[in-house]
């Protein structure tokens, strides 16, 4: 339908395996078409965006076999205008992840002009000057700036802007890049262009197309990082797609867009001279006069989708004798090509100035630009902002308001008797390098030495560093990176080291690169054996007369770990004899007592608990928790009489208690 043109225009409730759309392209640039089916079941509608229910067609990029031959229209305007041209870098490793250069991405410096119609600095289906080549391939724009500038007639405004490294930054971290230029009446276009690096001829510019990345067809690689190959014969100058090659960090097998790597934005900030009468040669071989009146009504079908109008043009009468002024506006988009849209172009009726009945002599003007920088660092300066004309007198009289303010500006009131007055940076200096990194410098004066009489203690002279073309020798040809070499150690944390190889003879250059790289690796755990502390002294022996034994213990300081060796005995006992028993009832004693003994052991054989002298015990008791958590602890278990035999007539048979150390590493 002609007044909506995504509306279902006829429907059955047949059911149906597919449809058929008739439908017709829009405008070129436009961007994708989108068609989409759905399934409508009990009054609901779903499926809409899954698999082959939406079709997605995009423009096809052309590629450009001829000259680029879009038609510049002239200015018409008098006087010039300064703008600002803001450039923003959007290529990072989160917008464009595949193969993304970490080390070396960076924009080289922005050269560009504003120039006329006559002089071309770059287009699409072109071949790349020399200057062009140097700036996609070596991001030099030396030889470029030097070609501006030979067209000097042509060219009103160089156009420069430093490099970015790296590509991307926050704007908080680091301010996008500007440059101001100037445009009149015959110098009214405006185009640069910008390398990608690394990359073999890859650029982003302007040339009243869009911002997308082109290749300068003078070296034939795929990827970022692709070696130096130069495209012979030389190749015309063409957009990057996503269908290029299956290595591009650009390539998407489904087509469409590539995505934006970069965006300019550019703003009027002045605007000087009168505004000229401009009106047509033929302008009474177009339109008939007008009435005086205009229509209050807008007739434009909704089918043509027009800008705003611009403001009437001066009368192009200065007396009393009919004239005529003009304004403008542009068609964006016809949506039904059967529907005539009207022009774009109106004129009307007017006379010189003083001539009209109604007081028309009302300038319109626009918002003030902001404040420029006070004039001075210190103390009281002047500052300025302008602004311009939008709308001229419809009487057709010059504009008297004023379209530049002055004031004055305090810079730090509380500057001392010791602070100097300084005039502005001058420019940068050439860099001190003729290939790969350099220096340059830029100066200031004292304009006013300190009141007190001592010496000025602001910088002079500020210094940074600067990107040249690279050098035409290879200082850093290296070989690959080698493996990972083994690990330092056998068990836990290590090093372990990779290298490379300087293939390029070390005369042409020094190289800084590293040619050894080091890192951590981690391998299981290293044993950890036993750890005990000394044996204690021997106790006393257990028996006034006759044999016994002493004991001698020691503590567990560390419990074995990861496989390492057990521990070994923490108790040791030895034999003792004090002196000999002389009543003969103890000998008897000893007799019955290892008669017990030979009848406990046997017992023990038969039963499930430890057997001692005329009695059973019970199996010890597990150990219990440690009294500390760190600094050196101790557990107990326990072994409890089972049974005594009645015929026993040992007193020796008690609960016994065992204790050791735990927990012994310090807090």
């Amino acid at each position: 339908m002609s007044n909506c043109p995504v509306a279902v225009t006829e429907s059955t409730p047949r059911r149906r395996t597919r449809i058929q759309v008739f439908w017709v392209a829009p405008p070129a640039g436009t961007g994708c078409v989108i068609l989409k089916a759905s399934i409508v079941q009990k009054r609901i509608i779903y499926f809409q965006d899954e698999g082959s229910l939406t079709k997605k067609l995009c423009e096809q990029d052309s590629m450009f076999d001829g000259v680029t031959d879009k038609p510049i229209l002239d200015c018409c305007a008098c006087g010039t205008a300064k703008y600002r041209l803001t450039f923003y870098g959007n290529w990072s490793e989160k917008t464009h992840p595949k193969d993304y250069p970490r080390r070396a991405n960076h924009w080289s410096a922005i050269i560009g002009g504003s120039h006329s119609k006559n002089y071309v600095l770059w287009e699409y289906g072109g071949y790349a000057s020399e200057g062009v080549r140097q700036v996609a391939e070596l991001g030099s724009p030396v030889k470029m700036e030097e070609e501006i500038r030979q067209q000097s007639d042509e060219v009103l405004t160089v156009i420069k802007a430093k490099a970015q490294w790296p590509a991307w930054q926050p704007l908080n971290v680091r301010a996008a890049p500007s440059a101001e230029f100037s445009v009149d009446r015959t110098r009214h276009l405006m185009s640069f262009l910008t390398m990608m690096g690394p990359s073999p001829d890859w650029n982003v510019g302007l040339s009243a197309e869009d911002l997308i990345p082109w290749d300068a067809g003078t070296d034939s690689g795929v990827t970022y990082e692709s070696p130096n190959k130069p495209t012979i014969p030389q190749e015309k100058i063409r957009p990057l797609t996503s269908l290029d090659h299956p290595q591009s960090p650009f390539y998407d097998p489904e087509g469409g867009s590539i995505t934006q790597v970069a965006r300019v934005v550019i703003e009027r900030i002045a605007r000087k001279g009168e505004q000229c009468n401009i009106v047509p040669d033929n302008v009474d071989d177009i339109v008939a006069d007008l009435a005086p009146e205009e229509k209050d009504e807008d007739d434009t079908p909704e089918t043509c989708i027009y800008s705003n109008w611009s403001p009437w043009s001066a009368c192009s009468s200065s007396t009393c004798d009919k004239g005529k002024r003009m304004r403008q506006r542009m068609l964006k988009a016809q949506l039904d090509l059967s529907v005539p849209c009207p022009d774009t172009q109106d004129f009307q009726p007017c006379m010189g100035p003083g001539c009209s009945d109604e007081d028309g002599s009302t300038c319109t003007m626009s918002e003030w630009i902001t404040w420029s920088p006070c004039s001075i660092s210190c103390g009281v300066g002047t500052r300025s902002r302008e602004r311009y004309v939008k709308q001229f007198p419809e009487d057709g009289s010059m504009c008297t308001v004023p379209t530049e303010e002055t004031e004055k500006c305090t810079v730090n009131e509380e500057c001392s008797p010791s602070s100097c007055l300084m005039t502005e940076w001058g420019e940068w200096d050439e860099c001190s390098a003729t290939c790969g990194m350099g220096m340059k410098k830029r100066h200031r004066m004292v304009k006013m030495g300190p009141a007190d009489g001592s010496m000025c203690k602001a910088e002079t002279s500020q210094a940074e560093k600067c990107m040249m073309p690279e050098c035409h020798t290879i200082p850093c040809l290296l070989s690959p990176w080698s493996e990972w070499s083994d690990c330092s150690v056998t068990c836990g944390k290590g090093m372990r080291t990779r290298q490379r190889m300087l293939k390029s003879l070390a005369e042409l250059g020094d190289c800084n690169e590293e040619l050894e790289q080091v890192e951590k690796c981690m391998l299981p755990e290293c044993p950890i054996d036993c750890e005990l502390s000394e044996w204690s002294q021997w106790s006393e022996c257990n028996k006034s007369c006759g044999k016994g034994h002493m004991i001698r213990t020691r503590m567990i300081q560390m419990e074995p770990q990861f496989g390492g060796a057990p521990c070994p005995e923490t108790v040791q006992r030895k034999k003792c004899r004090v002196r000999k028993c002389r009543n003969p009832s103890i000998q008897k004693l000893r007799w019955r007592e290892a008669r017990e003994s030979r009848r406990s052991e046997q017992l023990r054989e038969e039963s499930d608990g430890e057997q001692f002298p005329g009695c059973r015990m019970r199996p010890w008791t597990a150990w219990s928790e440690c009294v500390k958590m760190c600094g050196g602890g101790i557990q107990e278990r326990y072994m409890t009489v089972k049974r005594r035999f009645k015929s026993s007539q040992f007193t020796s048979c008690k609960d016994k208690k065992e204790i050791r150390a735990c927990n012994v590493h310090p807090c």
